[in-house]
């Protein structure tokens, strides 16, 4: 099931960002401007924003099985339906129930793969399954990007349609039905409604700073660095990579040290940044720089996700709605400050604005662990339930 749901997320993500790679393409071909087909990546990401939250509160009821199972065939049926649109309007449309669904499986989804292991492992659990999401601009948009250039756009989404109804016919197949309140994940381990909230706008300016620089990272490249155009993929292909190492690192550091992984990597993104914003014109330390950052912001993202775990104030399920909305709160923000400073500061300072934004979330969070060990020891990890209370703790079938 972790494999299923990571191969599910690396094809939201993949479905979300495969517009941007494929613009040249469906532009022409529905007669419209590169920046409207541009809306359908920052349309998609306030539609997430708006929705993550209700939509999770609407059905916290439903078992997970038939929840995600219903996900994945929305998925399945949007992606053909744009697949076969035929006008700018319906391929918004399908865009939409898409952005929807994707709402909805973020805020189910790690609860839910979660669940079955020991709390003690539950941290390495989180970084594999962040892997899918990890790899998606890695392989998944340059994949669908080439299927796209080479077959037609409409292909590629065919495609992701069709890996969208064999991940839900896994679903199905292999998730057990449980109702929501039993499964092993349904609350947080050490509940902190204050702590929470600042994990929340944290995240929303730790990721508003990476996707200051990550939107208009080309022109910064271009312009600032002076590489040539051709050395663009493998550069975006550097950070990529770093992205995947840097989830693969926190697998190991995520459960033994939940805060340090989580202050880590705003540490070297800040770093990363802010010696962008400084050397930007050295292109080896670019390379190195950029390889920071793709690292830290793929290990930020798994640290968010475990830490929600722990401090969800109630259902995790609502508490990762929450942190969904932060999330794309930060991508659309960030996108937006870049494209506000762009035409008039130049690409150079949208590195220290992003530097300056995670040194905010940094600091805000650093401010919050002293404050909670002045509170009081940390609450230790709860080791896995053993014996008769193992089997009161596995989640039963709904009837």
């Amino acid at each position: 099931m972790l494999v299923t749901l990571s191969l599910a997320a690396f094809a939201f993500i993949t479905t979300e960002l495969l517009p941007v790679g494929l613009l040249t393409h469906i532009a022409p071909d529905l007669d419209r401007s590169r920046s409207q087909v541009g809306l359908l990546v920052s349309g998609y990401a306030i539609v997430v924003v708006l929705a993550s939250v209700p939509l999770a509160r609407l059905t916290q009821r439903i078992p997970r099985r038939h929840l995600l199972g219903v996900t994945m065939f929305l998925f399945a049926a949007a992606n053909a339906a744009a697949a076969l649109a035929s006008t700018y309007a319906v391929l918004a449309g399908a865009r939409l129930v898409t952005a929807l669904a994707q709402a909805l499986f973020w805020s189910i989804a790690t609860a839910t793969v979660i669940g079955p292991f020991p709390v003690a492992v539950r941290g390495r659990a989180v970084a594999l399954f962040a892997t899918g999401a990890t790899l998606s601009p890695v392989l998944g948009v340059p994949l669908g990007t080439w299927l796209g250039q080479q077959a037609g756009w409409r292909v590629a989404f065919a495609v992701l349609a069709g890996v969208g109804l064999v991940i839900a016919a896994a679903v199905v197949i292999l998730l057990p039905s449980y109702p929501p309140a039993a499964g092993g994940a349904a609350r947080g381990t050490a509940p902190d409604a204050r702590g929470f909230t600042v994990l929340l706008i944290a995240t929303a300016l730790g990721i508003g700073g990476f996707m200051t620089l990550q939107t208009y990272v080309t022109p910064f490249l271009l312009d600032v660095s002076g590489f040539a155009d051709a050395v663009l993929a493998p550069l975006l292909f550097v950070s990529g990579a770093a992205g995947v190492v840097g989830t693969l690192a926190a697998a190991r550091t995520l459960d033994a040290r939940p805060i340090a992984s989580l202050l880590t990597p705003l540490g070297i993104g800040t770093a990363s940044l802010l010696g962008l914003y400084a050397l930007g014109a050295l292109r080896p330390g670019v390379v190195a720089l950029l390889a920071g950052f793709g690292l830290a912001y793929a290990a930020f993202g798994s640290a968010v996700q475990n830490r929600t775990l722990h401090l969800a104030p109630g259902s995790t399920d609502i508490a990762s709605a929450g942190v969904s909305t932060a999330f794309n709160a930060g991508i659309a923000g960030g996108s937006l400050l870049g494209g506000a400073l762009l035409p008039t500061s130049g690409a150079r300072p949208l590195a220290l604005t992003g530097g300056l934004l995670t040194l905010a979330a940094l600091t805000l969070l650093a401010v919050d662990t002293r404050r909670s060990r002045s509170a009081g020891p940390a609450p230790t990890v709860v080791p896995a339930p053993t014996s008769s209370a193992a089997s009161s703790a596995t989640p039963k079938p709904a009837s």
